[in-house]
């Protein structure tokens, strides 16, 4: 397992990834506000969700924060026809706007995380998140593009957001902007790959990849590693995604 995290923690493997879109950014809240976004859109096509990727830095003007505190109504119609799957542009409207309030009203995305993590999980803080996200008036089917653990939901892609923004990686992959945040609370983000490979090494034994599984897994990886146990996804997606293990 280390030796893998060793051959695909690696930058190169970013361009066909989805962590590729923010590292066009420099800025911190930049970073988080476009990171968001893009792991609020990664499921399904990996090109698909690369061009909506950039759909999104147009629209946000390549200046996400900004875009996000200071736009109008009429700014918002620049989000047109967008559409990834199941997520529309009334969806994406409604994520800038919350996103705004969230900054104004709540010190921003790391403060919700780090106000409402445990020592042990980020789990709770999740379901936290969610409920305030949604604090404003909006359609209920938007609220399906953000995940509940506490409604048994494995959370794979706001998880993936939270090694994004919370792991420090020395090889530049992961950002580890959130410096409040520990590495070690982390979950990781459990797919259809990284639940196979689980489950053949004997790391999980849950069937269904939810809630459930998610904190067994987190149980394995932290005795393998408690200061960096999401370093494993590394290991684990790759040996599915590019060895078929």
């Amino acid at each position: 397992m280390d030796e893998k995290v060793e051959l695909y923690n690696q930058f190169k493997f970013i361009a066909t990834d989805p962590i590729s879109i923010p590292h066009k950014f420099d800025k911190k809240e930049d970073i988080e506000i476009i990171g968001f976004l893009m792991a609020s859109i990664a499921w399904g096509n990996r090109k698909s969700i690369l061009n909506n990727g950039e759909k999104l830095c147009q629209i946000l003007e390549m200046q996400p924060y900004d875009f996000v505190i200071n736009h109008t109504e009429k700014d918002l119609e620049s989000c047109g026809n967008f559409v990834h799957r199941t997520f529309n542009a009334n969806d994406l409207k409604y994520f800038i706007k919350a996103l705004k309030f969230i900054y104004q009203e709540h010190n921003g995305l790391e403060h919700i995380f780090k106000t409402y993590q445990t020592s042990e999980s980020l789990q709770p803080a999740i379901t936290k998140f969610k409920s305030i996200f949604f604090q404003l008036t909006h359609e209920k089917r938007t609220q399906k593009h953000v995940s509940n653990p506490e409604k048994g939901s494995a959370a794979k892609r706001i998880n993936m957001y939270l090694r994004w923004m919370v792991r420090q990686d020395r090889n530049g992959v992961d950002f580890g902007i959130w410096k409040s945040i520990s590495p070690t609370v982390l979950s990781c983000p459990l797919d259809v790959h990284s639940g196979k490979i689980a489950r053949k090494l004997g790391l999980l034994d849950r069937k269904q990849n939810d809630a459930k599984a998610v904190s067994e897994l987190d149980y394995h990886l932290r005795l393998l590693d408690p200061n960096d146990p999401v370093k494993y996804d590394f290991a684990l997606f790759g040996l599915s995604a590019f060895e078929s293990f």
